[in-house]
This record gives structure tokens, C-alpha cells and sequence, in this order.
């Protein structure tokens, strides 16, 4: 699967949030979006899965624009899981998951269906949650079950936007990780906010950081993830060091802004 995005804006009403966002992703690959809050991370994922129409530019999916696929058929192509789960289903988690499957939804196909969500939720360590209510699940949870939701899509592209946002370090590091395991085995292409930058790095195949709505930096981890680049996008300073191949960012101070 391939993803173009060429030259796309977007604005919400006379405010601008993206310019000129242009980049060439082909999977199998784990992609991190990179940047402070407010840079248009989230907005940009949701012009990619048409949540969001780009006041210019275009996005191709495969060589085909997506303001030309229907809504169902995207849903087959690329998964979505959001940032958190602020609706309370009054469903099980089975039957939350399950509706990751309304794409592929036919006459008796429930049973495979319930098959891959099963597998799912195996796989993310949260079968022993299946009959228990979505709405009395903790906010870690809930992300996991989101999570599990998306997966069963068996789509060809996965956006998440900060998937272990609720979660501790030790689930965070298991998730990633297995994002990273899925661009391998399921053959599809992972694309990722994070805020945490160290796991990006120890994960990504390549790192995208935004700046100001536009893209100020992509490239590998090692590539992208300097001190410079920190300075200038996050403004902190840092230290980065080389920890088994990969950049581990060591957090110094914030630039001083001017009146400090």
C-alpha cells in the first residue's frame, strides 16, 4: 500500500493548520507523526482517512484519490483508531470489537467474524475482558479495546493517533512493539502519533515532525531526532545519545522564550 499526500492544506474556517503537506509513505513500514500540540497531527490523519477533506492538495491512496472511494471501501483499506474513547458503548468488548467488521458484514459470515476478534483480542492480551461492559472498562482498557476494533479490520494501512496515551510504560513499550511486529507479519502499513519520543525512535521505520502546521523534518529516527530539531520544534533543550543503534532523547530545559 502506498499513500501520497501532495501539497495538502487545511483550515478550519479562516485558521489555518496545514501547508504545503507533502510525503510519499509505502508499507510494509512503522511511521511516528512527531510534534508539539497544536501542530496538526490529528488533523492530518484525518484528511488521509477522509474524515477530513483537504481545502487543497490531494491524497492517494494507491494511486487512486480518496475523495473517490467510498466510505465503506476505506473502511477495508485503512484502519483508524482514535486518540481516546469518549463514547461508553452499552456493549460487551466482543461486540465493540465486532463492529470493526461491519465492512466485510454478510449473511453468515458471523462466525469468522467473531474468529479474528477473538484472535485480536488474544493477541493483545485482553481476551479475559470479552463479555465484560465497554462503559466499565478503565481508560487503558478502553484504549486497548479501541485498539482491537481497528485491528479487526484487517486493514492495509493502520492510523493511531497516541494508542498508549492511557497506558503505563510497560503496556506502552508492549503496544508499540507490537505495532511494529504487525508492519512485518500482517504486511500493512502503520501510521502513528506520539507524543513520546524515545519510543518512536526505538520503533519507527521512519519519523515524520511537524512544525508550525508543515513538515519541518522527515527521514529515519536518526535522521530526524537532533538536538537542533528539538530545539527548534519542541523547544526544549536536550541531549541525544545513541542507545542500542537508535537516538534516546535526555531532556535538559526549556528554551527560554523571550521575557523569561
Amino acid at each position: 500500500m502506498r499513500i501520497m499526500i501532495n501539497g495538502i492544506d487545511f483550515a478550519y474556517g479562516s485558521v489555518p493548520v496545514l501547508h504545503n503537506i507533502t510525503a510519499d509513505l509505502t508499507g510494509p513500514r512503522f511511521v511516528s507523526i512527531l510534534g508539539p500540540n497544536g501542530v496538526g497531527k490529528s488533523t492530518l490523519i484525518h484528511c488521509i482517512n477522509k474524515i477530513l477533506s483537504p481545502t487543497a492538495g490531494t491524497v492517494m491512496l494507491d494511486g487512486r484519490d480518496v475523495s473517490g472511494i467510498s466510505i465503506k471501501e476505506m473502511a477495508k483499506l485503512v484502519g483508524y483508531v482514535p486518540y481516546s474513547a469518549n463514547d461508553t458503548f452499552p456493549l460487551s468488548v466482543v461486540d465493540t470489537v465486532l463492529m470493526g467488521r461491519h465492512p466485510y458484514s454478510k449473511w453468515g459470515t458471523l462466525d469468522k467474524d467473531l474468529d479474528i476478534v477473538h484472535d485480536t483480542l488474544n493477541m493483545l492480551g485482553i481476551s479475559h475482558l470479552a463479555m465484560r461492559s465497554f462503559s466499565e472498562l478503565s481508560a487503558g482498557q478502553h484504549q486497548k479495546v479501541m485498539l482491537a476494533r481497528g485491528l479487526v479490520q484487517e486493514p492495509e494501512v493502520l492510523l493511531l493517533d497516541e494508542p498508549t496515551s492511557n497506558l503505563d510504560v510497560r503496556h506502552q513499550l508492549d503496544v508499540t512493539k507490537m505495532l511494529k511486529k504487525l508492519t512485518e507479519e500482517k504486511n500493512i502499513l502503520v501510521i502513528m502519533i506520539s507524543h513520546d519520543i524515545n519510543i518512536a525512535a526505538k520503533y519507527s521505520d521512519e519519523i515524520i515532525m511537524l512544525h508550525g502546521g508543515s513538515i519541518y523534518a522527515v527521514g529515519t529516527p536518526e535522521e530526524v531526532i537532533n538536538e537542533e530539531n528539538l530545539r527548534v520544534v519542541y523547544q526544549v533543550e536536550s541531549k541525544v545519545i545513541v542507545d542500542d543503534g537508535r537516538p534516546h532523547v535526555i531532556l535538559r530545559d526549556a528554551v527560554p522564550m523571550c521575557g523569561d
